[in-house]
């Protein structure tokens, strides 16, 4: 079967793969000038301690652009994941529900808390929080009498978990929700943003997120209480005070005003750079619109960032596993991975209780990301999309 051209430049067969080819990544980080002339701004204005103007800002301009009152930057999403969970009150006894599809951050929050994590399989068309099973779970939990602090849905890949139902659900059983979109700034659904939903919400700014601060991250919410104590707890919960005075144990979780600066600079190219991904992901869309068995994940979903492009493979129709081609394009030198490995496969949560279909399953073992990210160069682009047809041919 041959497959569409959609680039300019002919499939190029080689022998083998070329030792000296540049390895293209999955999602690198893509800074340039502008990142460069605030961070540098930053660093001579003298404010190279954690505090400063650049981290009041960026708490401001993120909390603008999502469309919430309150944010506090912080080191790393995860960071903003075990405030959130610590000042809900999260502790030995309760439970937290987590979509089992997930990065281990998610899971490893709660347990930070003393909480336990209970993990609940995804819907296979989208890879976020199948909905069915969370309201079973809810119900059982609650004629057991045990404490729900919260509910954790995901925003996989950029694409929002359908909160129209989740909130509602969750309000009707008394649980808070706390969104992480450690992985969908910049998304929509149903007309708000991702980093809106529920009490509490939390984005990433990792080296390999949608932008990034080197490592950060960011706790949104409209509930001015929730986040001045978050703030306060990520700074070792010190007193205000001349002296050091600290009457409860905190965390040492601040982002850096340098690191804010870089953060405000990714910021204003947030809307070209998803704009960009979303244009990769449509040319991973039309050339394997023609190959039986192979989907994109979330495909329908107009809202997405499109953080990561992955595709699911059904071996059965296609002739050939995720992992075929991730050998191929891997011996290329060209980087792919296969989505979240379920946290209930996980050696650390062993035993956790989970409520489980099978999708998440399927999903680790047919599903796999695709080089996604708004660096990626026209040539870097065509060199993806000639290995992948290459190896289509081939089949």
């Amino acid at each position: 079967m041959t497959f569409p051209d959609r680039v300019s430049a002919p499939v190029v067969r080689q022998p083998g793969p070329d030792p000296t080819a540049e390895r293209i990544l999955l999602s690198p980080p893509d800074v340039g000038a502008l990142e460069e002339s605030y961070v540098l701004n930053a660093l001579r204005s003298g404010w190279v301690a954690p505090a400063g103007p650049d981290l009041d800002a960026f708490e401001r301009e993120v909390a603008q652009r999502v469309g919430c009152s309150h944010a506090v930057a912080l080191s790393s999403g995860t960071a903003g994941l075990h405030l959130a969970l610590v000042a809900l009150g999260a502790g030995p006894g309760d439970v937290v529900v987590v979509p089992t599809l997930t990065f281990a951050a998610t899971a490893n929050a709660v347990v930070y808390t003393g909480a336990e994590p209970i993990f609940v399989d995804c819907e296979p068309a989208t890879g976020n929080l199948d909905l069915d099973l969370l309201h079973d779970l809810l119900r059982d939990l609650q004629l057991r009498g045990r404490r729900v602090a919260a509910v954790l849905p995901v925003d996989i890949f950029g694409s929002c978990a359908d909160y129209g139902r989740i909130l509602p659900l969750c309000a009707e059983a008394g649980v808070p929700v706390v969104e992480d979109a450690a992985e969908a700034l910049g998304a929509v659904h149903a007309g708000r943003a991702a980093g809106s939903f529920g009490r509490a919400a939390v984005v990433s700014f990792n080296g390999n997120k949608i932008i990034t601060t080197s490592g950060g991250g960011m706790l949104l919410s409209d509930d001015a209480e929730l986040v001045a104590r978050c703030r306060y707890l990520s700074t070792q919960a010190r007193q205000p005070v001349t002296h050091y005075e600290h009457t409860e144990v905190g965390y040492n979780y601040r982002l850096s005003n340098l690191l804010a600066a870089l953060g405000r600079a990714q910021l204003r190219r947030l809307d070209e750079m998803i704009a960009r991904r979303r244009r990769l992901r449509e040319r991973y869309a039309k050339l394997f619109a023609v190959v039986p068995g192979v989907r994109l994940l979330a495909d329908e979903d107009e809202g997405s960032n499109c953080w990561l492009t992955a595709i699911v493979v059904d071996p059965a129709v296609a002739g050939w596993r995720a992992r075929d081609l991730a050998d191929h394009l891997g011996a290329l030198r060209i980087e792919t991975r296969p989505v979240w490995k379920p946290m209930h496969l996980q050696p650390v949560f062993a035993g956790a209780r989970s409520l489980l279909t099978g999708a998440a399953e399927r999903l680790f073992a047919d599903g796999l990301v695709l080089p996604s990210g708004s660096a990626l160069s026209e040539r870097e682009t065509v060199r993806v999309l000639n290995a992948t047809r290459q190896f289509l041919n081939g089949r």
